[in-house]
């Protein structure tokens, strides 16, 4: 019976102090392994995209309390792009999440509960010196272990050497967030999707270092490189998640 908990029953609302995303290309087949039934790969040029996202918030809360009712946590997270056909024909373009990191425990333990966001409590340090945005994230595991330095001031419009990306406008196709995320209930063979609303999404592309993954070093990758495709950063972000939908699917033959 947990799993009718898990259906984003809860409408949710804060601020993003900033959002910090790297996204990766690898051959189709790659990520093809993370999709779940009723979902499809969103793919380009024959690849598949995951994006690591990391994001400050600020007044989080459901939807019906007031913003002095809210908290602060850090998110780390990686998405897979995808697509959905709904039941009424509609075909949707989001993300299913794979994994979640954050720094409260609290966080953790209600967004298991209550979503299908996979949160491990991880330690995490930003710092903010002239121009520069570093971010250290260590996990209890190490898959979530993350090392990163964006340069705030960096060229605009920028894409790291050796992007599939031939132009910006190609780029921003997968520069999130896409307006659902999905994942599958199996006990019902339906897919939850959650839709999320946002002002001012206005992403920056400039030059991240990325130190380390720990995401990327798991033995399912051990046959590819993912590639870092692009990198974006956006700030003073207010979002809207609305409660969760649940579409039952065909039955399989």
């Amino acid at each position: 019976m947990l799993h009718l908990l898990k259906r984003h029953l809860l409408s949710m609302r804060a601020s993003f102090d900033f959002v910090l995303s790297v996204t990766y290309a690898a051959p189709a087949a790659t990520f093809s392994k993370f999709i779940t039934p009723g979902l499809h790969l969103d793919e380009w040029k024959g690849r598949g995209f995951l994006a690591a996202a990391f994001v400050q918030t600020r007044h989080m809360r459901p939807a019906l309390l007031p913003r002095f009712a809210g908290a602060s946590y850090f998110f780390g997270g990686y998405r897979l792009f995808c697509r959905y056909r709904t039941v009424d024909g509609r075909e949707l373009r989001g993300l299913r999440i794979l994994r979640s990191d954050t720094d409260a425990r609290m966080m953790a333990t209600a967004g298991n509960l209550l979503t299908h966001y996979k949160y491990h409590v991880a330690k995490v340090n930003v710092q903010r010196i002239g121009g520069l945005l570093s971010l250290r994230v260590v996990s209890q595991d190490g898959c979530g272990d993350a090392e990163l330095t964006a340069e705030l001031t960096g060229p605009p419009d920028f894409l790291p050497e050796g992007s599939p990306f031939s132009t910006v406008h190609d780029a921003r196709r997968f520069a999130g967030p896409m307006p659902f995320t999905f994942d599958y209930e199996a006990e019902t063979n339906s897919v939850i999707r959650v839709e999320g609303m946002r002002k001012g999404w206005k992403p920056r592309l400039l030059p991240v270092s990325v130190k380390r993954l720990g995401f990327l070093e798991q033995k399912i990758f051990a046959d590819t490189s993912p590639l870092l495709a692009s990198c974006f950063y956006l700030e003073g972000i207010d979002y809207h998640w609305k409660r969760g939908i649940r579409e039952q699917l065909a039955p399989v033959d």
